[in-house]
């Protein structure tokens, strides 16, 4: 009952969770995103995380339907971010398992793997400050 009170009086978030996967050489997969602004087109790997499914399981979902990549997550997640009218973010590490890299092509525009120091300008300073911070 307690519950159900708590979900009638407060508005409801969407849960984001992101994925930093690394390769061999330690560089970060950014993913170019067809929906985004052009200014930060550039991000991690990721999405709006299923009712009922957990962060982690959510990370590794959406990253195998945007890159065909399969991961396994890491640990806890490296940062939370919240502040936003109706969305929360987390975000994991995650290490390649297998797949190749296939994209999404209705998301995805392009996929690099980048240095920590050269990371593309069109990218948000939070996401930036998140990864250079690890």
């Amino acid at each position: 009952m307690q519950w159900r009170l708590a979900r009638l009086r407060h508005p409801t978030f969407l849960v984001y969770a992101g994925g930093i996967v690394r390769d061999e050489q330690g560089r970060i997969l950014l993913l170019r995103h067809r929906l985004w602004p052009a200014y930060r087109a550039w991000g991690l790997p990721g999405g709006y995380v299923n009712a009922g499914e957990r962060l982690e399981d959510g990370v590794a979902r959406e990253i195998l339907e945007e890159t065909s990549l399969e991961v396994e997550v890491t640990g806890r997640p490296v940062g939370v971010a919240s502040g936003f009218r109706h969305r929360v973010e987390a975000y994991y590490e995650a290490r390649v398992t297998g797949g190749l890299l296939r994209l999404d092509s209705s998301e995805i525009l392009e996929a690099r793997w980048y240095a920590d120091d050269e990371l593309p300008d069109e990218m948000s300073p939070r996401l930036r400050n998140l990864i250079r911070s690890l």
